[in-house]
């Protein structure tokens, strides 16, 4: 999943309010256990529940800004496509399992190498999401080579001297960790029982590579490709709904290029690993 093009360009005050009212409101409704959209009404009451002003939200005669009716507009477009793109593309376990099992036959030729999960006993098991996404970029790559088990941290280099080197190490990087096309993370949960700080943890992380790579991109002109890839229905639908909340934020304030949720993974990774093989074949 992609941003909105009427969100992705907003200025930094936009997402303030946006977490502002999240904060103040609540991303879901914790009886229906719905994602909220906020009326103007609600909006002016965060205001006042976090004790700030009101006046970018309406005039002196109660009319509601441009700023509010596109507030209203991202807060029904962010439960909007939870409900109905994101929902229907997470997986369980088994569904997890089954979708793997089905690519790994449908390349035959590819050989593949599938870390196990971090998890004991009955439970452990390949890395099912992992697996997918590692064995779609090696189908589609065009032969060209790719990190998909960095043990370093990612550098930008200039004049064969590091120029940016980022502060966690992410769990992929096309086609090497040193001077990227492309850089991901990837989220699965599928045997958490509860949205602990571990899985919360993961969703900062990810922000805090956006951030780094912003600022590489505002201040050098260079551009990396940021994938954030999530799975486990229960985990981040049943448990974690408002993470997901902060997900599309994080999307549409452009701190990832793209989302892949649990099958999108089948929809888009081809296309994608495509763009970034004539990136880097336009390099060379």
């Amino acid at each position: 999943m992609r941003a909105d093009s009427r969100f992705v360009k907003q200025e930094k005050p936009f997402w303030a309010n946006v977490r502002t009212m999240s904060q103040a409101l609540g991303y879901t409704d914790k009886k229906t256990r719905q994602i909220r959209v906020y009326t103007l009404r609600e909006m002016l009451s965060a205001m006042d529940m976090v004790e700030l002003g009101k006046s970018h939200l309406v005039d002196e005669h109660g009319i509601p800004t441009p700023l509010a009716r596109l507030l209203e507009d991202y807060f029904a477009y962010r439960a909007d496509v939870l409900n109905h793109y994101v929902q229907p593309r997470l997986m369980n376990v088994k569904d997890a399992a089954q979708t793997f099992e089905a690519l790994k036959a449908s390349f035959p030729s590819i050989v593949l190498t599938v870390p196990m999960n971090k998890q004991k006993g009955d439970k452990k098991a390949p890395a099912y999401l992992t697996g997918m996404v590692n064995l779609l970029i090696e189908a589609y790559s065009g032969g060209l080579p790719c990190d998909t088990d960095p043990r370093k941290l990612t550098s930008v280099t200039k004049d064969g001297a590091p120029l940016r080197t980022f502060a966690r190490r992410v769990d992929g990087c096309f086609p090497s960790c040193i001077n990227p096309v492309a850089v991901w993370e990837i989220k699965e949960y599928y045997y958490t029982t509860t949205f602990g700080s571990r899985v919360a943890d993961g969703v900062y992380e990810t922000l805090l590579d956006g951030l780094e790579i912003e600022e590489l991109r505002e201040h050098e002109g260079i551009d990396i490709q940021h994938l954030l890839i999530v799975d486990a229905y229960k985990t981040w639908w049943e448990d974690g709904r408002s993470y997901l909340c902060r997900i599309v934020d994080m999307l549409n304030m452009g701190y990832v290029d793209e989302v892949l949720f649990g099958r999108e993974v089948l929809e888009r990774m081809p296309a994608i690993v495509q763009e970034w093989v004539a990136i880097a074949r336009n390099r060379l």
